[in-house]
């Protein structure tokens, strides 16, 4: 209901950005599905595999990082384009790759593009919303990430149908350049937000340029560590339990539900819900409270899943809470960090913990994966989820609340 009290440039912005995300989501899930396909056709093995994924998410890290200066730089909807025009390329160019090493250079380009997309386009809507709504719109825009995961499932089932597997994984990423139809329609229909434009024309009247060093100056130090430590918590403990728990459940409860396609549905179905709940909250409750909640819940139930025995159909149930805390966490993020910092270096400064967050995160997996050498794989789980989710509440204390704070050019 509230999309009606928004104006039709908040709209076209809405659309543009939840369009966009959903193509991250779709050309990153993509790969997940080749796998066993890609581990035939050349041998590759399990940890090359595991590469290649780490791999795109390190440098998403840090084309993160790169896009939201740019973007402070450039506008924030010209850099959206160049980042959907990049993960776009390298996306279909992966079709055309024929070993290990080739593959990990195009998605690590990819990666460049994937990450720079969420840090430009969730300072966009961050900027061009109207306060009241911006948690909601941002946490809509988020919610397209389950969207994107689910478009690339059934486009790898449908062609897999039809085509043979040779084939089909080639086709399905060469689809991936069909997204790079999204920059017409941002050149005609986005345009930058005043916010933006009133800083460049206070900077330019000063003779000032934006220096993204400046999140790191003692006025804006507390929030940008504090607000990569929260980035980090979030992300270390959804890639320990997406990368683990599939793991732990088959081969030390020998579930097999997992594989199956109903239960990939009712994982996407909660992941979608648990976003727009989330989006809604952040603005009814606060930031800081729907955080700790999600990561209360989310922690609760990692442990629940890696301490309490669970059947078939147990799983299929708690497929959909899974999929509600673990995503659902992340629908106020773009909001909240867009208002930690002032426009100077508001894309820096959520380009840089966000994904400096994602860098850091991304390690909590191999790290489970060696201590589980020693320790029981489920207990080393639960237990590194528990510490991130921790880690989520902690920063989330010394953080301060900004629901309804409205952005501004920075002080002169």
């Amino acid at each position: 209901m509230w999309l009606r009290d928004t104006t039709p440039p908040e709209r076209r912005t809405l659309t543009a950005t939840f369009a966009g995300y959903a193509v991250d989501g779709f050309d990153y899930m993509i790969y997940t599905f080749l796998i066993p396909t890609l581990i035939a056709a050349w041998g590759m093995s399990k940890g090359q595999a595991g590469a290649i994924a780490t791999g795109a998410l390190l440098t998403s890290a840090v084309g993160g990082w790169a896009a939201g200066v740019l973007a402070d730089r450039f506008g924030r909807v010209r850099v959206l384009q160049w980042t959907v025009l990049w993960f776009a390329l390298f996306t279909f160019l992966s079709g055309f790759t024929t070993s290990f090493e080739q593959l990990f250079f195009t998605r690590a380009m990819q990666g460049f593009g994937m990450g720079g997309e969420w840090a430009v386009g969730s300072v966009l809507i961050a900027e061009t919303i109207q306060a009241r709504h911006r948690g909601k719109a941002a946490g809509l825009v988020q919610s397209s990430w389950a969207i994107g995961w689910a478009a690339s499932a059934l486009a790898f089932w449908g062609l897999y149908s039809v085509l043979p597997p040779e084939t089909a994984w080639k086709v399905l990423f060469w689809i991936g350049i069909l997204p790079a139809l999204l920059i017409l329609y941002i050149r005609r229909n986005l345009d930058e937000p005043p916010v933006y434009l009133a800083e460049q024309a206070r900077a330019k009247a000063r003779g000032q340029r934006a220096n993204f060093l400046r999140i790191f100056s003692p006025e804006l130090l507390r929030n940008t560590v504090l607000a990569s430590l929260l980035a980090t918590g979030m992300q270390g403990a959804y890639y320990s339990v997406t990368t683990w728990l599939p793991t732990f459940l088959k081969t030390e409860r020998q579930l097999s539900v997992l594989g199956t396609s109903g239960y990939l549905l009712v994982l996407i179905a909660g992941s979608f819900a648990g976003y727009l709940t989330s989006a809604w909250l952040c603005d009814a409750i606060g930031r800081r409270r729907c955080f700790m909640l999600f990561a209360l819940m989310g922690g609760v139930l990692v442990l629940a899943y890696t301490q309490m025995p669970i059947t078939d159909a147990m799983m299929l149930v708690l497929g959909f809470p899974l999929g509600f805390f673990l995503s659902g966490i992340f629908s106020g993020m773009g909001a909240f960090l867009a208002e930690l910092f002032p426009s100077d270096v508001r894309g820096s400064g959520q380009g840089f913990c966000y994904n400096i967050g994602r860098a850091l995160g991304a390690a909590c997996p191999a790290l489970i994966g060696h201590f589980s050498t020693q320790h029981p794989l489920g207990q080393t789980l639960g237990w590194m989820a528990a510490l991130c989710y921790g880690l989520v509440i902690l920063a989330a204390l010394a953080l301060p609340e900004t629901r309804g704070r409205e952005l501004a050019p920075a002080a002169a």
